[in-house]
Parts: structure tokens; sequence; C-alpha cells
């Protein structure tokens, strides 16, 4: 794992989407294609919008979902198959993305259509941030470590439905649906590279936390510590509460 800190969530974006674009393009000269797992919320904002404007060959791109509440509708605010349409889908059509439906009536059967579609490929690169509680996906404390089915539905925790209403997603806490469909720990692991993005203050505890203490199901994102190709990207806001620089690069420029 890598840990890059820069000025601002500007710098973030445009430096993790430069190397984004990176990766796509020599996937494509490479396999032909490139397959790649999209995340959502306000980290991905910035990151998102440059990306988009890449010279890419996105009719050779295929994108996998990362996670989706269960019950809420495609056309609701904070439906993840919403922000996804409208981001990327929308702008770049890429040759296939394979959306979760958290609204199927049979939620196993429905992890287990997008498990069989992404187990056929070999992820080139996942785009992931961490949230306030440290989870990964929706992977809230305790997080599976264990499981190796790509997808699972999964109870979120109080302090991930609160992040939600915080970011202006929901207008309390009783909106926020309890459970979701996420994209397991080990399925996220399978990327040959993982570009992680986390800005903001109210990041900085779940980063100290998940990049200098072990790796633990209690912190989900730790995981990203064994990793050989993750890099988190970081503001100096997220990176407050770190103890040491040693083995992060400070980049005050792009």
């Amino acid at each position: 794992m890598n840990v890059a800190v820069f000025d601002s969530k500007v710098q973030i974006g445009q430096t993790a989407a430069d190397n984004a674009a990176g990766i796509i393009r020599r996937a494509i000269s490479q396999r032909g294609k490139a397959y790649l797992i999209a995340a959502t919320g306000a980290s991905q904002f910035e990151f998102l919008d440059v990306l988009m404007c890449q010279s890419v060959d996105w009719t050779q791109t295929t994108f996998f979902h990362l996670d989706e509440y269960v019950g809420l509708p495609a056309s609701h605010p904070a439906s993840f198959r919403r922000y996804l349409k409208e981001r990327i889908v929308d702008r770049v059509r890429p040759g296939a993305f394979h959306f979760i439906n958290g609204e199927a009536e049979n939620l196993a059967e429905e992890c287990r259509r997008v498990g069989e579609l992404i187990s056929q490929q070999t992820i080139d690169a996942a785009f992931v941030g961490i949230g306030e509680n440290g989870h990964l996906a929706f992977n809230d404390p305790p997080a599976d470590f264990e499981t190796q089915v790509p997808y699972l539905v999964v109870n979120l925790d109080e302090a991930c439905r609160s992040q939600q209403v915080g970011e202006g997603w929901f207008r309390d806490l009783d909106d926020v649906p309890r459970q979701a469909i996420s994209m397991s720990i080990q399925q996220i692991l399978k990327a040959r590279q993982i570009i992680c993005i986390v800005p903001d203050r109210r990041k900085a505890q779940a980063v100290r936390d998940c990049l200098e203490l072990g790796v633990s199901p209690l912190r989900p994102a730790s995981i990203l510590q064994e990793h050989p190709r993750a890099t988190v990207y970081l503001d100096s806001e997220s990176a407050a509460l770190l103890k040491s620089p040693r083995g992060t690069t400070h980049l005050s420029a792009i």
C-alpha cells in the first residue's frame, strides 16, 4: 500500500484520475478491454469529474457496481445507480455497466447474478473510498474478511447511516436504509490496482486508524495495507491525524 498526501481534494482528483486513466489505457492496449469497479459518495466527486474527461476509449470499458442500498428506488437522489448513471454512464457511455439492483425481490439471487458476472473477469482497477467508520464499500465493522462470495447483503451500522445524513443524501437517520448489497472485501482485493480516495477532516480518524493501526475487521479499510498495489490519496485534512509521514509522499502540486 502507498499513501500520497495532497494539499487539496482538487489535487487528489486530478492526480488520481490521471493514474486511473493510465491504468485503463494500458489494460485496453494489452488486453483489448478494461474492467473497473466504481464507487460513489461525496469523496469521488472531483475524481470522477476529471476521469470522465480523460482520453480513454470508454467503449472498451466494463464497470462493476461496488454497492447499493436495499429497497431504495433508482430515482431516489441517494441511489447509487442514479449517481453512477449521471456521473459515468450518461457522460462517457462505457461498453457495459453492471448495476446492482437493490430493489430485487430475491436479494440472494441478485448477489449471485452480479457475482457471476464479476467472477468471469480480472479487475484492472477498483475505485474506492473509506467511510467515517472505516468501512470499505458497505462492509461496516466488524467486516467479514473471510467470505469469498463476490457480493453479500450487509447490515448498515448507525455510524455509516449517520454519515449518509451528514453528506446530505437523506433528511434524517430514519430515511436511511438499514441494509445494502455490497461487494465483499476479498472481491475488492482481487483488483490488480486499487485507487482509494479519502478527502476531508471528517475522515481523519478513520484514516489514522486504518493506515497506522493493525489490520482488523474492526477497521475494514485497514485490509488495504495488505494490497501491494493500493494507493490511498489523502488531502491535508484527512491526513491531519497521521502520526508519522513514513511511507507517505506529500505532494503540494500536481
